[in-house]
Protein backbone atom coordinates (compact mmCIF):
# COMPACT_ATOMS: atom_id res chain seq x y z
CA UNK A 1 0.00 0.00 0.00
CA UNK A 2 0.91 3.36 -0.59
CA UNK A 3 0.91 5.71 2.00
CA UNK A 4 2.11 9.21 3.42
CA UNK A 5 2.81 10.25 6.90
CA UNK A 6 2.55 13.38 8.53
CA UNK A 7 3.95 14.67 12.06
CA UNK A 8 3.49 18.67 12.81
CA UNK A 9 1.38 19.23 9.09
CA UNK A 10 4.90 18.29 7.27
CA UNK A 11 5.72 15.63 5.07
CA UNK A 12 8.86 13.57 6.76
CA UNK A 13 8.44 10.29 4.86
CA UNK A 14 6.75 8.35 1.76
CA UNK A 15 7.06 5.33 0.36
CA UNK A 16 4.70 1.42 0.20
CA UNK A 17 3.84 0.31 3.75
CA UNK A 18 4.13 -3.73 4.24
CA UNK A 19 2.62 -4.77 7.35
CA UNK A 20 4.08 -7.90 9.11
CA UNK A 21 1.62 -8.77 11.50
CA UNK A 22 -1.79 -7.36 13.21
CA UNK A 23 -2.44 -7.60 16.79
CA UNK A 24 -5.10 -6.59 19.13
CA UNK A 25 -5.19 -3.20 20.03
CA UNK A 26 -6.20 -4.30 24.15
CA UNK A 27 -3.03 -6.22 24.06
CA UNK A 28 -0.19 -2.82 23.02
CA UNK A 29 1.84 -2.26 25.81
CA UNK A 30 1.80 1.59 26.11
CA UNK A 31 5.23 1.87 27.64
CA UNK A 32 7.03 0.97 24.19
CA UNK A 33 4.45 3.88 22.31
CA UNK A 34 6.88 6.81 21.52
CA UNK A 35 5.95 9.78 18.69
CA UNK A 36 2.99 9.41 17.02
CA UNK A 37 2.14 10.76 12.88
CA UNK A 38 -1.23 10.84 10.58
CA UNK A 39 -1.00 8.01 7.87
CA UNK A 40 -2.93 9.52 4.93
CA UNK A 41 -3.23 7.34 1.35
CA UNK A 42 -0.31 8.80 -1.21
CA UNK A 43 -2.86 9.23 -3.44
CA UNK A 44 -6.33 8.43 -5.19
CA UNK A 45 -5.36 5.19 -6.35
CA UNK A 46 -4.55 4.24 -3.10
CA UNK A 47 -7.46 5.68 -0.77
CA UNK A 48 -10.47 2.45 -1.54
CA UNK A 49 -7.40 -0.04 -0.03
CA UNK A 50 -6.63 2.33 2.62
CA UNK A 51 -10.32 2.91 3.64
CA UNK A 52 -10.92 -1.02 3.64
CA UNK A 53 -7.61 -2.14 5.48
CA UNK A 54 -8.81 0.83 7.94
CA UNK A 55 -12.25 -0.10 8.64
CA UNK A 56 -11.37 -3.75 8.66
CA UNK A 57 -8.67 -3.31 11.55
CA UNK A 58 -11.11 -0.66 13.29
CA UNK A 59 -14.14 -4.02 13.27
CA UNK A 60 -11.80 -6.47 14.25
CA UNK A 61 -9.72 -3.78 16.93
CA UNK A 62 -6.37 -4.87 16.22
CA UNK A 63 -3.29 -2.58 14.93
CA UNK A 64 -0.84 -3.11 12.10
CA UNK A 65 3.04 -3.93 12.71
CA UNK A 66 5.30 -2.67 10.39
CA UNK A 67 8.76 -1.69 10.03
CA UNK A 68 9.70 1.62 8.51
CA UNK A 69 12.86 3.96 7.05
CA UNK A 70 12.46 6.94 9.39
CA UNK A 71 15.01 9.87 9.69
CA UNK A 72 17.75 7.23 7.76
CA UNK A 73 16.66 4.67 10.55
CA UNK A 74 14.87 1.47 10.61
CA UNK A 75 11.72 1.96 12.88
CA UNK A 76 9.12 -0.37 14.33
CA UNK A 77 5.94 0.89 14.04
CA UNK A 78 2.12 0.79 14.79
CA UNK A 79 -0.35 1.26 12.88
CA UNK A 80 -3.90 2.10 13.99
CA UNK A 81 -7.21 3.01 12.59
CA UNK A 82 -7.98 6.53 14.14
CA UNK A 83 -10.94 8.85 12.42
CA UNK A 84 -10.46 9.58 8.86
CA UNK A 85 -6.92 8.13 8.38
CA UNK A 86 -4.82 6.31 10.96
CA UNK A 87 -2.15 6.47 13.04
CA UNK A 88 1.50 5.05 12.86
CA UNK A 89 3.40 5.48 16.03
CA UNK A 90 7.23 4.76 16.56
CA UNK A 91 7.52 2.11 19.15
CA UNK A 92 10.81 1.59 21.33
CA UNK A 93 13.12 -1.42 21.42
CA UNK A 94 12.85 -3.85 23.86
CA UNK A 95 16.49 -2.61 24.67
CA UNK A 96 15.27 0.85 25.14
CA UNK A 97 13.05 -0.17 28.12
CA UNK A 98 13.90 -0.82 31.44
CA UNK A 99 12.26 -3.94 33.36
CA UNK A 100 9.76 -3.12 35.91
CA UNK A 101 11.36 -5.77 38.10
CA UNK A 102 14.30 -4.02 38.56
CA UNK A 103 12.73 -0.83 39.44
CA UNK A 104 9.60 -2.56 41.74
CA UNK A 105 11.57 -5.64 43.15
CA UNK A 106 12.44 -4.11 46.54
CA UNK A 107 8.70 -2.20 46.63
CA UNK A 108 6.53 -3.65 49.33
CA UNK A 109 2.90 -2.72 49.81
CA UNK A 110 2.60 -1.83 53.36
CA UNK A 111 -0.88 -2.45 55.36
CA UNK A 112 -2.91 0.80 55.25
CA UNK A 113 -6.58 1.54 57.12
CA UNK A 114 -9.32 0.79 54.57
CA UNK A 115 -11.11 4.22 55.54
CA UNK A 116 -7.72 6.02 53.95
CA UNK A 117 -8.44 4.24 50.66
CA UNK A 118 -12.19 5.35 50.93
CA UNK A 119 -10.81 8.96 51.47
CA UNK A 120 -8.61 8.69 48.54
CA UNK A 121 -11.14 7.51 46.41
CA UNK A 122 -13.72 10.44 47.58
CA UNK A 123 -10.78 13.36 46.62
CA UNK A 124 -10.33 11.26 43.37
CA UNK A 125 -14.01 11.70 42.34
CA UNK A 126 -14.18 15.11 42.98
CA UNK A 127 -11.13 15.84 40.57
CA UNK A 128 -11.78 13.66 38.18
CA UNK A 129 -11.89 15.44 34.48
CA UNK A 130 -11.90 15.11 30.87
CA UNK A 131 -8.19 14.46 29.49
CA UNK A 132 -7.75 17.53 27.45
CA UNK A 133 -3.79 17.77 26.34
CA UNK A 134 -5.05 21.86 25.28
CA UNK A 135 -4.36 22.74 28.93
CA UNK A 136 -0.95 21.28 28.71
CA UNK A 137 1.99 23.85 29.70
CA UNK A 138 5.47 23.82 30.42
CA UNK A 139 5.35 25.45 34.02
CA UNK A 140 9.09 25.42 33.77
CA UNK A 141 9.90 26.62 30.13
CA UNK A 142 7.15 29.45 31.22
CA UNK A 143 9.22 29.85 34.81
CA UNK A 144 12.71 30.27 32.78
CA UNK A 145 11.12 32.96 30.69
CA UNK A 146 9.53 34.84 33.28
CA UNK A 147 13.28 35.18 34.66
CA UNK A 148 15.01 36.19 31.47
CA UNK A 149 12.38 38.62 30.44
CA UNK A 150 13.18 40.30 34.08
CA UNK A 151 16.86 40.10 33.66
CA UNK A 152 16.67 41.42 30.44
CA UNK A 153 14.12 44.61 31.90
CA UNK A 154 16.68 44.92 35.10
CA UNK A 155 13.99 43.86 37.42
CA UNK A 156 13.83 41.14 40.38
CA UNK A 157 13.52 37.86 39.21
CA UNK A 158 9.93 36.40 40.18
CA UNK A 159 9.83 34.90 43.47
CA UNK A 160 10.37 30.59 43.17
CA UNK A 161 7.34 28.54 44.87
CA UNK A 162 7.55 28.31 48.30
CA UNK A 163 8.93 24.64 49.24
CA UNK A 164 6.58 22.36 51.55
CA UNK A 165 7.38 23.29 55.03
CA UNK A 166 7.22 19.78 55.91
CA UNK A 167 7.17 16.35 54.86
CA UNK A 168 3.46 14.51 55.10
CA UNK A 169 3.98 11.64 57.99
CA UNK A 170 0.12 11.79 58.87
CA UNK A 171 -1.72 11.09 56.22
CA UNK A 172 -4.78 10.00 57.61
CA UNK A 173 -4.72 14.09 58.66
CA UNK A 174 -3.83 15.07 55.31
CA UNK A 175 -6.37 13.18 53.23
CA UNK A 176 -8.98 14.43 56.02
CA UNK A 177 -7.49 18.19 55.23
CA UNK A 178 -7.66 17.91 51.85
CA UNK A 179 -11.83 16.40 52.02
CA UNK A 180 -12.51 19.53 54.04
CA UNK A 181 -11.23 21.81 51.62
CA UNK A 182 -12.86 20.58 48.82
CA UNK A 183 -16.12 20.53 50.60
CA UNK A 184 -16.53 16.91 50.62
CA UNK A 185 -18.25 15.02 53.54
CA UNK A 186 -17.73 11.43 54.00
CA UNK A 187 -15.02 9.16 54.69
CA UNK A 188 -15.64 8.55 58.57
CA UNK A 189 -16.21 5.21 59.03
CA UNK A 190 -13.72 5.33 62.04
CA UNK A 191 -14.97 8.00 63.39
CA UNK A 192 -15.83 7.50 67.46
CA UNK A 193 -13.92 4.26 66.57
CA UNK A 194 -11.59 3.68 69.37
CA UNK A 195 -8.18 2.30 69.51
CA UNK A 196 -7.75 -0.91 71.73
Amino acid sequence: MSWRCYREASCRSAGTLEVDSFVAIEDVDTRYLEKPYYLIPADEASLEAFSILRDAMANKRVAARSCVVLYQRGREVLIQPFQNGMLLTELRTHNEMTSEKTVFSGLQSPKYDEDLLEIAGLLIDKKVTKFDPSKFEDTYEDALIAMIDAKRKGKAPPKPAPAPKENVIDLASVLHKSLAKEGIKGGTKSKGRKSA
